[in-house]
């Protein structure tokens, strides 16, 4: 649903039916004898189209915190496909600029209830050895999402005048799933001892555990969710020096990954394709190109995460997305000029090269990390809290960068590129030196086993006097 999402806005918003009816400025910019090959798509509303999805959603992810933790994972997803079938309602059937971006705010709530309960509902369940795979399975439905709407506006965009209505339309179909999947599923067993029904816990864990002995695990569950009691303010205790690392690595992994311009190339795949010089078929099918990319480099990342590790990915992404970033933005800065010809195909052919290689080194790395090493990082007491902190930086950055990107691409034209490749180089510093290897450390043990043991965190985990603690 999230995926699906992303990748549907930026179809649709180059099918000329919905410019026309929407935002017919645009649709006469587009179309104009001498239009700026960068500045065909700048226009504000039609950016706040997109982006007004992650501001709801960032709003939407602190009060998903609170219901998360007082009523369950199980609920919060059944929340946020709620959200998703209204949002889809007013989506498709919008008849007016003001009723479409509704829609987007309601379908924006369902992504923050969503992305705050499904990472740490995988998290719960999964045992340590395979964590890494099992919740970047998040991430690998998000690019399959991503690719599904890229498919859906290839066939969608000659279907006139409501090829468009048909794309935001058939988003219901993983609303309705996730809405029939969420009563299906049983809630995790951390969840379920936290809000003291510590048998049905222990039942829960036997099952998905597949065996009758769950002791070690379940005195595990039973300790965290002990001391998680003891903090009555968890957001209070997420300002204090021994949540610093989790708190600071979690909100600095959803900036990098928004900063490094993934998302504003999935956005906007079509409007990018179609600037440097493809027609709408062809740039939409570009598009599914590299949606494909992305679908299979997560596979590779579910295969090598938990046998690799995090970092080693990570640092080996930085470079990949640093080159291919560097090229397309030269190619672009050399041969794309503001208005006239766009590149000759060859070029034009070479850029998408660049962006699957691009795509490729993130999917692997930074976008399904940037989800699992937050999931896994924080103690029981501030996790739901800590979370949504990283949820909503997410969208807050997925806002910013949404509603400025096509401004951006008018104004700095091919430097834009150069920008993201410099954010690039700062992500890959920030790794090599404060981001510890999580890899096979269960998520109650990271305390001892990572934080206390990194150069430099280690001098955040002192005792803590804890006033904000009531004694038990």
């Amino acid at each position: 649903m999230f995926g699906y999402d992303i990748g549907i806005s930026g179809g649709v918003t180059s099918m000329d039916d919905f410019l026309k009816k929407f935002f017919p400025a645009v649709f006469e910019k587009k179309h104009h004898a001498l239009e700026n090959n960068y500045c065909k798509y700048d226009n504000q509303f039609l950016q706040l189209f997109t982006s007004c999805l992650y501001l709801a959603a960032l709003i939407a992810s602190f009060v998903a915190s609170k219901v998360c933790s007082k009523y369950g994972r199980k609920l919060t997803m059944q929340i946020a496909s709620i959200f998703f079938i209204i949002g889809v309602i007013f989506t498709a059937g919008g008849i007016n600029i003001e009723m479409i971006i509704f829609g987007r705010i309601f379908l924006g709530f369902g992504v923050g209830f969503a992305n705050q309960a499904v990472p740490l509902f995988l998290s719960e369940i999964a045992p340590p050895n395979l964590r890494g795979a099992l919740n970047i399975s998040f991430q690998l439905f998000i690019t399959i999402g991503i690719l599904v709407s890229n498919l859906i506006n290839y066939f969608t965009t000659n279907v006139h005048p409501h090829g468009w209505r048909i794309s935001l339309g058939i988003a219901g179909v993983p609303a309705l799933m996730l809405c029939l999947g969420s009563i299906l599923i049983c809630e995790t067993p951390t969840s379920l001892i936290e809000r003291h029904k510590v048998e049905e816990g222990r039942k829960v864990l036997r099952k998905i555990r597949g065996v009758e002995n769950v002791d070690d695990e379940f005195d595990s569950i039973i300790h965290a969710c002990e001391m998680a009691k003891q903090v009555k303010d968890p957001f209070r205790k997420l300002m204090k020096p021994v949540s610093r690392p989790q708190l600071v690595i979690s909100i600095c992994l959803q900036i990098f990954q928004q900063f490094t311009g993934i998302n504003a190339i999935m956005f906007y795949a079509p409007v990018l394709f179609q600037t440097v010089g493809f027609g709408n078929d062809a740039a939409l099918l570009s598009s599914v190109i590299t949606g494909l990319v992305n679908v299979f480099s997560t596979v590779v990342s579910i295969y090598v995460v938990d046998r690799a590790g995090r970092r080693i990915l990570l640092l080996e992404a930085c470079v990949q997305m640093f080159i291919s970033q560097v090229i397309i933005g030269i190619i672009l800065f050399k041969e794309l000029k503001t208005t006239g010809d766009s590149l000759s195909k060859g070029e034009a052919i070479f850029v998408v090269i660049s962006v699957c290689t691009f795509v490729m080194g993130f999917a692997w790395s930074w976008g399904p990390l940037g989800w699992l090493i937050p999931s896994e990082i924080f103690p029981l007491e501030t996790r739901s809290a800590g979370f949504a902190f990283a949820v909503s930086t997410n969208m807050l950055f997925t806002f910013i960068i949404g509603q400025a990107f096509l401004s951006m691409l008018c104004q700095m034209q091919a430097g834009i590129f150069f920008f993201f490749a410099a954010w690039v180089i700062i992500m890959g510093a920030f790794t090599w030196f404060l981001l510890p290897e999580t890899k096979g450390v269960p998520v109650d043990a990271m305390v001892d086993k990572v934080w206390k043991q990194h150069w430099f965190w280690r001098s955040f985990m002192i005792e803590d006097d804890r006033p904000d603690v009531k004694v038990v």
